[in-house]
């Protein structure tokens, strides 16, 4: 089996690597000899966004990889963000070092189902959360993250309606802000969906000067008792800006990472889900490893391929928010 075949049926490249390497050493050499840079999200593993040249959430991260000089973009995250990558720099090598790190709230609004949901609606312009796949951006009139969803609403007529998705949490929070009454695809981060309210209260009848933060696609009755929500880096300067020492944070457990470096005298607590055998991490965002990222970066694969229609289609609502959010200073 050669390696494609390989790629094919695991999705990543598996060979030995030999256990003296310094793996750090190692993909900072690979990076200057392929140009390259390497793109993480916050809720990677601690070791991978030790070694990257840019983290951050969604729209930050589109915008390093629109912006981006190097011939080649290593994504550590899932699916759908490299993906975007690809649509904003479809001429340089775009790599996922694992490419079953998909998305359950990508995976639960398939556009063939969009599409026709779509239709029921012909006067209504189409937000998608930048959380789902190519073929749905293509779909789209406007792309949003959670950092700008309810100011790129807002910037819309106020008579303008709008279909929201794929994240009906998310799209609930907007509406509430902007007061908009948004159509709502039925979708959610299996994630942000397990947190459980009665012990969330509970860990704060523990903990009485916590701040409870949490991402907005988590559901209402865990929004209801944020002091703050907003997205991961929304929650990050919350965490730096905010005199409180103690925090409970409601989203995927990656970010407390980067919170730990920056508040090194503060405490996060990760919420509790509403089942004791779980957890707050997220398998897709966990499948990528600092060993895959160093085969994936040695054997430059696996690599993201999109259909060059599909790029084109998809390239304009994404090309919109981040021109919205340049003229908005987000």
């Amino acid at each position: 089996m050669n390696i494609l075949e390989e790629l094919n049926m695991k999705g990543f490249i598996e060979e030995p690597i030999d256990p003296t390497l310094d793996l750090y050493v190692e993909i900072e050499k690979l990076k200057k000899e392929k140009n390259a840079v390497i793109l993480a999200h916050y809720y990677q593993e601690p070791d991978i966004q030790d070694i990257a040249d840019y983290i951050g959430d969604s729209l930050g991260l589109s915008q390093q990889a629109a912006k981006t000089d190097a011939s080649m973009i290593v994504f550590a995250g899932v699916h759908f963000m490299a993906e975007t990558a690809k649509i904003l720099s479809p001429e340089k090598k775009v790599l996922l070092p694992d490419l079953k790190a998909g998305c359950s709230l990508s995976d639960s609004c398939p556009p063939v189902l969009f599409a026709k949901f779509k239709e029921k609606y012909p006067d209504h312009l189409v937000i998608t959360y930048v959380n789902c796949s190519a073929e749905l951006k293509a779909l789209s009139d406007i792309v949003c993250t959670s950092s700008n969803a309810v100011q790129i609403v807002e910037s819309l007529p106020k008579d303008q309606k709008i279909i929201f998705g794929p994240d009906k949490n998310l799209g609930k929070y907007v509406a509430k802000k902007t007061g908009r009454n948004l159509v709502l695809w039925n979708g959610a981060c299996m994630v942000h969906e397990i947190f459980s309210r009665q012990r969330i209260i509970k860990l704060q009848e523990r903990h009485p000067n916590a701040k409870f933060i949490a991402h907005p696609e988590c559901e209402d009755a865990v929004l209801e008792l944020a002091d703050y929500a907003g997205s991961t880096t929304g929650l990050l300067k919350y965490t730096i800006n905010s005199p409180a020492t103690e925090f409970i944070v409601a989203t995927e457990s990656g970010i407390i990472h980067q919170m730990q470096k920056e508040n090194p005298g503060k405490t996060f607590i990760p919420a509790p889900p509403d089942n004791s055998c779980a957890c707050n991490d997220c398998p897709h965002m966990k499948r990528n490893t600092l060993e895959k990222l160093y085969l994936c970066m040695k054997n430059e694969l696996p690599e993201i391929t999109i259909p060059l229609d599909i790029i084109e289609k998809a390239r304009i609502p994404i090309a919109r928010m981040l021109d919205i959010s340049a003229k908005l200073g987000l």
